[in-house]
């Protein structure tokens, strides 16, 4: 006790006195979390009153040592005089504390607080941690909580100080503290300013708190929640080319929420159908179905809003409503949220649409879907034109809005607000705190103050950074494009419920590598962006996050089996049943996963090892998603794992490194353990340049390898080439020329199989297109568009077709070829009349060597192969239409 003092620790002995109370901290995080209000829990301790004041706290921690009375509930204030306690007279009994209490925590004067307190028994259903917050800075202070040098969470402080902002932002944060991290007698709470991980000193002064009060409860049932702080959900937003949910976006849904550790607990996804996007909702039906099948949740975008054109009265007119109606009727069940409308200012949309847009949604839309609930427009801030031009005008007018500005005005926000079940608000970078524009300041704004978390809840439909973006040089971050995005995120978590990433793939703003048709890729190479310099990515930080704060469901018993080698370690463990979640509003989703995590939050490697209770005994199966810069690296399939009913998990974990598993419980069959397998889908096969058959296809559901099958011809039979196989590809060597191949996959040990996939051997394989310059006349701006693996983009000619005009590639180098085909995808019509090919080897000289007419959107050309370096295709004749190349390919003979 002594060195505790001598070192500037505070000690606090809080004897327990006969009587408990009853109390229950009003905090937003279980406004956010039914299940846990419904858990009544009796006070252990209280320090300090909730009375939106901090002055009961005497000066920093270890400066004085003043002896302060302070009582278990909130009735009466401390006091103290002359250094002896004078206890207060009240019904209520006092707990005598010796020491100084700091009213809050700074990294520079008193970067931690030591508390100590006895238990007589260990509360069986563990412990609440609450702190009530007065005032933060706004670098997203975080307080390591640790509980018998155990880490229990990192709770992340919204703050405004520093914003300019006229007004606060009061919270109350919790925090679960299982019993596995409580003992009898004394026990230490410790609670610890945290730095950014990739911060120095510098940051230190801006990390900084007051609190109002802070309490310790004994939870009288099971909690339902590991609670972290607060209760969010997160997701990202999964298109193809920046606008199609079509069949690519749909195959790579899971694997992107299951490599960002945030599939099966509830989480939440936007969808965003643009009506002035051609196709851009092809396969929206099965993409919902994705989202329940994972047990997510959507958060609707229809982008009609700039469409329509209010009737005289300022109602919708009938087309809008049946646009409108149309959509719900058809994706109604699968929607949690429905968003009015995206950044209205920016794109210049009307305030009076807006509102009667919401108004429809909340009477005749929620008659189709009563589960729905209604979000404002993701509001950019955007100001009027005078100050700063808006940029996705259409005709003359120089509006940023209309009215012009109204996005920026707090009060006719509010109108909307009025009108829609959450706020919004886009954020990314820092500007969440600007002073204006800043989606933290501007709701402060708009609901004048907070006095317990912002007064509606939050669903952020877009957070995150450019490749621009860089975090503040005063806090001397060493890799500031990861610390930005570090930081955006946790900001978010301390004061949003729902906050979703802008684009899992999105040019500058993407999670993955870009540039690619989602339809033409299979998501097991999927590829992490990665920052320059070897930074932390986006995605391993928004595991990171989304492991330690969305991973919902019951809280699984754990115990840290190497505590000495953890002590004082911001290292977390997170295992949660999904099964007790409630269905999803609507979709009744549901999940039947055991999801265990292992988080490391310090800047050095950490081991740890835990064992955790399943719920029962026996075999569970599934994935364990770790590091890893492409889907493939970092997911691996487990085998049965035996629970006794424990099993033991051990990681050693890099500087921000996290590993999640997915676990199911598997069915014994004639002595065989299995899960419960979906078929294994998309399956393609292509020839490749070294002679073989490439086959891939996308994972399957509780598969834990795979066997191929093959038939020659269309209708079989099928024979099994290769068996339990691991990854979700294969390369039969096993072919010989003029023969076609159809392929099957199956889930190993199962009946789950695939469609077919046919593929010709003719001796021909495409070439490698990355190499190839592509030019045309007429529109040679455009001939890229031809070859850059999207059937989504084309060359076309842009006028009719006339004889003269041609579409030529550079291979890049010599190569004997012998079929070209040209791809029309949806412009079946486009077709070229006649033509003629012609080849180089010097892009000067050339010679014909085929003559054709095309029909329909497919070309196929094939030739004696030839050596040749350029191909030229040349009209013959004219036509009335277009000619466009979606896709063109060229197949060269095999070695």
């Amino acid at each position: 006790m002594k060195n505790w003092l001598a070192n500037k620790y505070v000690y606090l002995l809080l004897g327990l006195l006969g009587l408990v109370i009853l109390f229950s901290l009003l905090g937003y995080a279980n406004k956010s979390n039914q299940e846990n209000e419904k858990n009544a829990a009796t006070t252990l301790w209280m320090l300090g009153v909730s009375d939106d004041s901090s002055a009961e706290f005497k000066g920093a921690a270890g400066k004085e040592s003043a002896t302060l009375d302070v009582q278990a509930a909130s009735a009466t204030a401390l006091k103290a005089a002359g250094g002896a306690a004078q206890a207060v007279k009240t019904s209520t009994p006092v707990i005598q504390l010796n020491g100084s209490i700091p009213p809050g925590l700074n990294a520079e004067t008193n970067p931690e607080l030591v508390l100590e307190y006895e238990l007589d028994t260990i509360p069986a259903n563990g412990v609440r941690f609450n702190v009530r917050i007065l005032d933060a800075s706004k670098a997203v202070p975080q307080m390591a909580v640790f509980s018998n040098n155990q880490l229990s969470g990192l709770i992340q402080i919204a703050g405004v100080a520093g914003t300019g902002s006229q007004y606060t932002f009061k919270s109350n944060y919790q925090l679960y503290i299982p019993k596995e991290q409580l003992q009898t007698g004394v026990n230490q709470l410790k609670l610890r300013v945290a730095r950014c991980l990739y911060c120095s000193e510098a940051e230190n002064s801006s990390l900084w708190w007051t609190w109002d009060s802070l309490s310790l409860e004994k939870l009288a049932s099971p909690a339902a929640e590991p609670i972290h702080g607060s209760y969010i959900r997160t997701g990202t937003n999964v298109n193809n080319n920046e606008f199609y949910y079509d069949k690519g976006a749909t195959r790579h849904l899971p694997a992107v929420m299951k490599w960002l550790g945030i599939a099966y607990s509830g989480n939440i996804m936007r969808v965003t159908c643009a009506s002035n996007v051609g196709n851009a909702c092809s396969d929206l039906d099965n993409y919902y179905k994705t989202l329940k099948q994972y047990n997510m949740q959507a958060v609707a975008l229809y982008l009609y809003t700039g469409d329509i054109k209010l009737n005289a009265d300022g109602t919708l007119p009938e087309s809008a409503k049946q646009k409108l109606a149309s959509y719900l009727q058809n994706y109604g069940p699968y929607v949690q949220y429905f968003e009015v409308d995206n950044e209205p200012g920016l794109f210049n949309r009307s305030k009076a649409v807006n509102l009667a847009v919401a108004n429809w949604l909340n009477s005749e839309g929620k008659k189709m879907a009563p589960h729905m609930k209604t979000v404002a427009p993701g509001w950019a801030y955007w100001p009027a034109y005078s100050v700063k031009s808006c940029k996705n005008q259409t005709g003359d007018k120089k509006e940023c809005g209309d009215p012009d500005g109204w996005e920026r005005d707090p009060q006719q926000r509010l109108e909307l607000e009025n009108v829609t079940d959450l706020t919004n608000g886009h954020a990314y970078g820092e500007s969440y705190v600007q002073g204006r524009g800043g989606s933290f300041v501007e709701n402060l704004q708009t609901f004048s103050g907070s006095k317990d978390g912002l007064s509606k809840q939050m669903l952020n439909t877009e957070f995150g950074t450019s490749d621009s973006h860089t975090d503040n040089p005063a806090y001397g971050a060493s890799q500031p494009q990861a610390a930005v995005f570090d930081r955006i995120m946790r900001s978010q978590i301390g004061y949003a419920d729902m906050l979703i990433q802008h684009a899992a793939f999105y040019k500058d703003f993407t999670l993955f590598e870009t540039g690619f048709d989602l339809n033409n890729h299979n998501p097991a190479n999927t590829k992490i962006h990665e920052f320059a310099s070897g930074q932390d990515s986006r995605v391993d930080i928004m595991r990171r996050l989304s492991l330690a704060y969305a991973t919902h469901g019951k809280p699984l018993t754990y115990e840290v089996l190497n505590k000495s080698e953890t002590a004082d370690k911001m290292v977390y463990v997170r295992a949660v049943d999904t099964s007790t979640l409630d269905p999803l509003p609507g979709s009744g989703a549901k999940s039947n996963k055991l999801l265990v995590n292992l988080v490391n939050f310090e800047p050095t490697t950490q081991h740890i090892k835990v064992r955790v209770t399943m719920p029962n005994q026996g075999t569970y199966q599934g994935e364990r998603f770790g590091p890893g810069a492409t889907y493939a690296e970092a997911q691996t399939t487990l085998p049965g794992l035996q629970a006794s009913p424990t099993l033991d998990f051990e990681e050693t974990l890099g500087p921000g490194e996290s590993v999640q598993y997915i676990l199911t419980p598997a069915k014994v069959v004639d002595g065989v353990s299995t899960a419960d397998v979906s078929a294994p889908d998309w399956v393609t096969a292509n020839v490749s340049q070294d002679g073989d058959i490439k086959v891939d296809w996308t994972e399957a559901e509780g598969a834990l390898a795979y066997d191929v099958l093959r038939a020659e011809g269309t209708d079989g039979p099928y024979q099994v080439i290769a068996s339990a196989v691991k990854a979700t590809n294969y390369s039969d060597t096993s072919v010989k020329a003029g023969t076609s191949y159809t392929y099957k996959i199956r889930a190993a040990g199962s009946g789950k199989i695939s469609p077919g996939a046919k593929v010709e051997y003719t001796g021909l394989a495409a070439l490698d297109r990355t190499v190839w310059k592509a030019s045309a006349s007429p529109n040679e701006a455009n001939a890229r568009l031809a070859i850059d693996n999207s059937t989504r983009t084309r060359w076309d000619t842009g006028t009719r077709q006339s004889a003269g005009a041609y579409f030529q590639v550079d291979l890049g180098k010599m190569s004997r070829i012998g079929q070209i085909t040209l791809d029309g995808a949806t412009s079946e019509n486009d077709y070229p009349r006649a033509y003629d090919v012609l080849v180089s080897v010097n892009g000067t000289d050339w010679t014909k060597i085929s003559s054709g007419r095309g029909s329909g959107s497919w070309t196929d050309i094939r030739f004696n192969p030839i050596e040749a370096r350029y191909v030229k295709i040349v009209l013959t004749e004219g036509a009335s239409m277009f000619w466009s190349i979606h896709e063109m390919q060229v197949y060269a003979q095999l070695p």
